[in-house]
């Protein structure tokens, strides 16, 4: 019986299962996916930006421990849509060291990190009925754990880590989506046609190319005004170029092909022998240039946000994050600036190694 031939894109996925670091950079990301996507419903704060701010306890170490008053707030809604953007948060948390009644009232110590014994506090709360201590702790105190500690303002760092997640996600997939639809277009043209509309295409490549890419960010940042938005459409622009001469090389290639030479002499349109004949055949190197380029719009923006022209507060980010932590470095709270760090380098990393196995996938001179 004749053994059934495989498709190139079957010998690329097994090749690509068999590469270690492929499949686990490709988990990774997986991951880092599913917390961009549910960031509200994982986070430990659901409140809008997880800007909970309790100076009290701010810069507290990895699984610090406190109590908390829950103080009910009147002018919480619950919305459909508070999974994805957040909630307003529906009590108010006041860290405490001590709780007691006085002449039936509930009286506080603030928790203080010096470990003073501040003076008791009145607690403005509207009980429906008088509750005894043991009870009033029961329904209106818990104890709070911060994995990952608090930042500078007392905020959950764990909160602020995985919406931060976001951040890095979707910008590198909107750069990548408008890297793409430019690149592709534009190179595919120049490759295709050749003559003026190639001298005029490779004219602004190269022109676009000269420009430092930082520079540009910055000033298609200035010109449109601060803000993740304008990052996400400045960074997708100076990515284009990269792109467009991958493309065009391999449309130069793949259009000397008989089937191609067959396709015009049919009559086919132009558009339809680039779009449905040439392009399905040069999309391996596409993919690989879309992962590398994934993790350059990471590291941009997170420089970006490090500079100040990124996400603006109180937006997490972790270009922010390491902003306003990086002098704790000198200092024995290294790990506020250190956790964002590792964050980026972990996520740059996975699609640095997803291009390689993508890379060696799409390499048919080594399948079998």
């Amino acid at each position: 019986m004749a053994t059934r031939s495989k498709s190139l894109g079957h010998l690329a996925l097994q090749k690509f299962k068999s590469n270690f670091w492929g499949v686990l950079s490709f988990s990774l990301i997986g991951v880092f996916i599913v917390l961009a996507l549910g960031a509200y419903v994982i986070a430990p704060d659901s409140s809008v930006n997880a800007n909970q701010m309790h100076i009290s306890i701010h810069s507290q170490p990895p699984g610090f421990e406190v109590d908390i008053i829950k103080v009910p707030l009147e002018n919480s809604e619950d919305d459909f849509w508070d999974w994805w953007t957040g909630s307003q948060p529906d009590h108010e948390e006041i860290p405490f060291s001590k709780l007691d009644k006085v002449d039936g009232v509930f009286v506080y110590r603030p928790y203080d990190i010096d470990g003073e014994q501040q003076a008791f506090k009145k607690l403005d709360i509207d009980l429906k009925e008088d509750l005894e201590l043991s009870r009033f702790r029961e329904i209106y105190t818990s104890t709070k754990t911060f994995i990952l500690g608090t930042d500078k303002y007392g905020r959950d760092l764990l909160s602020r880590m995985i919406i931060g997640t976001r951040i890095s996600i979707s910008i590198g997939f909107i750069a990548v989506f408008i890297s793409l639809i430019l690149g592709i277009t534009l190179g595919s043209l120049a490759g295709y046609f050749g003559g003026m509309v190639d001298n005029i295409i490779m004219w602004s490549i190269n022109v676009t190319w000269s420009i430092p890419t930082l520079l540009m960010v910055i000033a298609i940042s200035l010109a449109l005004g601060k803000g993740f938005l304008t990052v996400f459409i400045a960074v997708g622009l100076t990515m284009w170029v990269e792109v467009a001469r991958v493309v065009r090389g391999q449309v130069i290639v793949a259009k000397e092909y008989a089937f191609i030479t067959a396709a015009k002499a049919l009559g086919f349109s132009h558009i339809r022998i680039i779009f449905k004949h040439i392009l399905p055949n040069v999309l391996a190197p596409i993919i690989v240039i879309s992962a590398a380029n994934f993790a350059a719009a990471i590291l941009i923006e997170s420089g970006l946000s490090f500079l100040g022209l990124g996400a603006q507060p109180p937006t997490p980010s972790w270009g922010n994050m390491i902003k306003d932590h990086y002098q704790y470095i000198i200092l024995d709270k290294a790990y506020l600036a250190i956790v964002p760090g590792v964050a980026i380098m972990l996520l740059v990393m996975a699609f640095m190694l997803l291009g390689n196995a993508l890379r060696d996938a799409f390499d048919v001179k080594t399948a079998s």
